[in-house]
């Protein structure tokens, strides 16, 4: 698609003599976009794309509380807005959950570590 500020440059280009090849060629455009544009009387107007509503859209408030509460699990709160009819299935509400979920920074273990001769392992075969 064409910036306004392209559009009155073609037209302006034109009217100064240049062909459409060598429109093409010093914007980088192809040819039949710039043959579209110089038929046209005014550049169009940018139209805002309509938002889709989805299905999910009356259980978005319900399922953000729950998470404030703590529950993160999408099992859970599939059940529960599926008895409320929630006619979807989990991928969309996954996909909803996930930048909502909190990151969690911290290491999975946790190193422990004891003196020599402190704390031993062993392999339950050896006592058998």
């Amino acid at each position: 698609m064409l910036k306004n500020v392209e559009f009155y440059l073609i037209k302006d280009m034109r009217q100064r003599g240049m062909n459409i090849t060598q429109i093409a060629d010093s914007l980088g455009r192809d040819r039949k976009t710039i043959r579209k544009w110089l038929k046209k009387d005014e550049s169009s107007k940018y139209q805002r794309s309509v938002k889709k509503t989805s299905i999910l859209d009356p259980f978005k408030p319900y399922i953000k509380a729950r998470m404030e509460e703590g529950c993160f699990n999408a099992v859970v709160l599939f059940d529960e807005i599926k008895a409320q009819g929630y006619p979807g299935q989990i991928r969309l509400l996954r996909s909803f959950m996930e930048p909502l979920r909190p990151v969690v920074k911290t290491k999975a273990t946790l190193r422990y570590e004891t003196a020599p001769g402190k704390q031993a392992q062993v392999d339950g075969d050896i006592l058998r």
